[in-house]
């Protein structure tokens, strides 16, 4: 294995944390969250994660990342959450989560559209078949077919799918140069105040708070928000957009899996064929993208080593310049939490 295709397989894994922690959360929801507070559960889970990850970035927006933030928490936080929320409530889940399953495919075509990023056949081929497998993992089980499918249910389904596959594709478009923590830090909590004051209005009270719910919000909040954001979003950086979209076809599949094991549910044949595709999708995304997308630069490689760069200094506010941080991320749209910003150059 190449150097290369190490470095992709190791980003792939790092991805493979958010849906894989997402899928996690239909077992944590159900064992120890309340069901009847979805707008206070919502902002409960994306602030403290918000807060958590500005605390280990110390870093405040700065230009165009002020509504950058605010874009971005409305399209993966805030409305995003609300629709999925209503899209549960009118759905059957099966249903809701074939729906969403379809955003491994409308995440590559969004990123040929708006980031030149075209995807390979293989691409396409592997979301399709991924897709079927889910449906046949989700959907036509006993007793499924009596009940009705509500139209309104299915368009906040796929409202919910497009701002996020939006709001993913737009992350990955405006990332360059900018914090990952930070940035990831900022739509958390621009979504989680806009969640929190809709909880407000529509008064949708406040959950009691005993040791199990308390568990459960600080499992949604540390990894299903937290740190699965920063590996997807960390994946979206590093891999071909069409490549995390396949990845995120193990959210269904985690949660099916997590179902047999607590419990205790029994696949047929026609789920472990839906497993089978589903894992086929996964790997066929893999293997396409060692060839990269057509119209863009392999990820991880580049047509001659780059000459390697003198680290910027960065103004901390007290009057004195401090090197930048060796091999990370910029500081582009941030400023440090306590620090006023460097004066404009004439």
């Amino acid at each position: 294995m190449s150097s290369v295709e190490d470095k992709r397989l190791r980003w792939s894994l790092v991805t493979a944390v958010a849906p894989v922690a997402w899928g996690s959360t239909y077992v944590v929801t159900h064992q120890l969250l309340p069901p009847d507070q979805p707008l206070t559960g919502a902002a409960l889970r994306a602030l403290p994660a918000g807060l958590l990850l500005l605390a280990l970035a110390r870093r405040r927006p700065r230009g165009a990342w002020w509504w950058r933030s605010a874009v971005l928490g409305v399209l993966n936080v805030g409305l995003f959450f609300w629709l999925v929320y209503l899209s549960a409530q009118l759905l059957p889940s099966a249903v809701a989560a074939t729906v969403m399953a379809t955003s491994s495919v409308v995440l590559a075509l969004l990123a040929w559209l708006l980031l030149g990023q075209r995807p390979a056949v293989a691409h396409l081929v592997g979301g399709v078949v991924g897709v079927g497998g889910v449906a046949l993992l989700l959907l036509g089980g006993a007793g499924s077919g009596a009940e009705r499918i509500d139209p309104v249910g299915v368009v906040c389904a796929v409202a919910a799918m497009l701002c996020s596959s939006l709001g993913f594709v737009l992350a990955r478009r405006w990332s360059g140069g900018a914090d990952l923590l930070a940035t990831t830090s900022w739509q958390l909590l621009a979504g989680g105040a806009g969640l929190a004051v809709a909880a407000a209005v529509s008064g949708d009270g406040w959950p009691p708070l005993d040791v199990p719910t308390a568990l459960g919000f600080g499992y949604v909040t540390v990894v299903a928000t937290a740190l699965a954001l920063v590996c997807w979003y960390a994946g979206l950086r590093h891999l071909p957009t069409s490549t995390v979209g396949l990845v995120g076809l193990l959210n269904p599949l985690t949660g099916v899996a997590l179902g047999c094991l607590v419990f205790g549910e029994v696949l047929g044949a026609r789920q472990w064929l839906g497993v089978v595709l589903v894992v086929g999708g996964v790997l066929l995304g893999q293997r396409a993208s060692r060839g990269g997308e057509r119209g863009t630069p392999r990820h991880g490689s580049s047509p001659r080593p780059a000459a390697p760069r003198p680290a910027l200094a960065r103004h901390d506010g007290s009057g004195r310049h401090r090197p930048g941080r060796p091999g990370g991320s910029s500081d582009v749209g941030a400023v440090p939490i306590g620090a006023a910003a460097a004066p404009a150059r004439r």
